[in-house]
């Protein structure tokens, strides 16, 4: 028999067998009580692979992982397998309820609560699948009729008006759509960005003014697609790159476009205004999907700063940093505003290393500084997320929370550290029973107060 090597299917990356449930869980030092909800992350586990040899790592079968925290406890870690219409089938199950659009329903790389439910959210066609409390899946959701096709897995909330925006995908149809859901989780507008060639639009920016469009040199493969061989997307180095800035709620007919240097990038750190002009912090890298097609292993993913200028159409392009990292988080609370902190995870590009580096890296958004927290030997860490002590607190008063994979025992931990000075260490590591294989994002959910 062949044994067919692929990164994204082992190691720290191969998938667990089976949903968990475990209660009671060991915590190391204390948590703190005001921690009252849940902390959620999503991400790969395929049950099956269809062709091993082929596999990218941002197809794989949804998993969501959840820890429940409440009065300096945590009560239990529960991981569920989100039902798509293959993995009913896979399980031997009826399929869950809910009209999928284009058949794809697997809901693999962002977990968040909207209007009081929570949804497993995916990009490039797929709608949100409904979780319950306890995150086994309810239903596939157009929510109310709102979304006609897909939707996003990262979609930015204004921090004033509760409004969450987003920039959606698919191959199919002839546009991009720009779309905001209320607080309340009803779908406000949708509204069509004129685009060829089926880029790739994994994310968006907001700003207090506009909505950021990022329209990169990464697209839709036809020829892959039809010979059914693997990822339908790959890099174009003779398409240009460019920004597009949407007013803020308005329509995308009004999208004004920028050119920038050819790149990619997944993930930006933050947006805002300043005057006539608009600054973007982002991970970039020079290209994606090129000559490696299963992962983003193409080139090191580092900080830089594009500033847009309104009134002569420049955009001032600066790298900040050479340190490789991704997953960058602001506060939720300054999202679209100046911040002065910022947190990524920091990537090894060794071709032995799983990818995942060791470290935490906190980012001074004044003064542009990078700084590397070390998180131990034999330990990886995936996205941060910055959860504030109360409403009214200091951008840095409250606990930076992830999910860090120990290779010494092939487990995985929560880890929640100090904002003000993570390198202090830990306040409390909450121990799960099983090894959470490295994937993409999730968010602290509060519980009703």
């Amino acid at each position: 028999m062949t044994v067919v090597e692929n990164k994204w299917l082992s190691g720290p990356y191969a998938p667990i067998e089976g949903d968990v449930t475990a209660t009671e869980l060991e915590i190391v030092g204390t948590l703190p009580v005001e921690l009252e909800g849940r902390y959620l992350r999503n991400g790969p586990n395929p049950i099956t692979p269809v062709n091993p040899a082929t596999h990218h790592w941002f197809v794989g079968d949804a998993m969501v992982h959840g820890i429940r925290l409440s009065g300096g406890q945590a009560d239990w870690y529960h991981a569920r397998t989100v039902r798509s219409t293959r993995v009913s089938e896979q399980l031997g199950e009826a399929p869950v309820p809910g009209e999928r659009h284009a058949d794809m329903d697997t809901a693999n790389t962002n977990v968040i609560g909207l209007g009081g439910t929570t949804f497993a959210i995916v990009e490039a066609g797929g709608r949100p699948v409904e979780l319950s409390y306890e995150l086994d899946t309810v239903c596939h959701s157009d929510l109310g009729g709102g979304l006609p096709h897909g939707y996003t897995a990262h979609p930015k909330v204004d921090p004033l008006t509760g409004d969450r925006h987003a920039i959606s995908y698919y191959w199919g149809i002839p546009h991009l759509e720009y779309s905001v859901i209320g607080a309340d989780g009803i779908v406000k507008q949708v509204s069509p960005v004129a685009m060829e060639d089926g880029p790739m639009v994994h994310d968006c920016s907001i700003t207090e003014r506009w909505a950021v469009v990022y329209d990169l040199p990464v697209t839709f493969d036809l020829d892959t697609a039809m010979a059914g061989g693997g990822f339908p997307y790959s890099w174009k180095p003779e398409r240009a790159a460019r920004l597009g800035l949407i007013p803020l709620g308005g329509s995308g007919a009004d999208v004004r476009w920028f050119e920038i240097d050819p790149c990619y990038a997944f993930h930006p750190l933050n947006a805002h205004d300043d005057g006539d002009k608009v600054v973007i912090d982002i991970v970039r890298y020079d290209r994606m999907f090129d000559a490696k097609h299963l992962g983003p292993d193409d080139s090191p993913p580092l900080l830089w700063r594009w500033t847009i200028d309104l009134v002569s159409g420049a955009v001032r392009e600066e790298q900040l940093g050479d340190q490789p990292m991704e997953f960058p988080r602001v506060d939720e609370r300054v999202v679209g505003r100046p911040h002065r902190w910022g947190y990524g995870s920091e990537i090894r590009r060794s071709d032995q290393d799983n990818g995942f580096g060791g470290h935490l890296v906190r980012i001074d958004g004044k003064s542009g500084d990078l700084t590397r927290i070390d998180l131990g030997a034999g330990r990886s860490s995936g996205e941060w997320v910055m959860v504030p002590r109360h409403a009214a607190a200091a951008e840095d008063d409250g606990w930076l929370m992830s999910l860090v994979y120990d290779a010494s025992t092939d487990r995985s931990e929560l880890l929640v550290l100090p904002a003000a000075d993570p390198a202090d260490g830990p306040v409390a590591r909450v121990l799960l029973p099983n090894r959470v294989p490295l994937g993409f994002h999730g968010n602290w959910v509060p519980d009703p107060a």
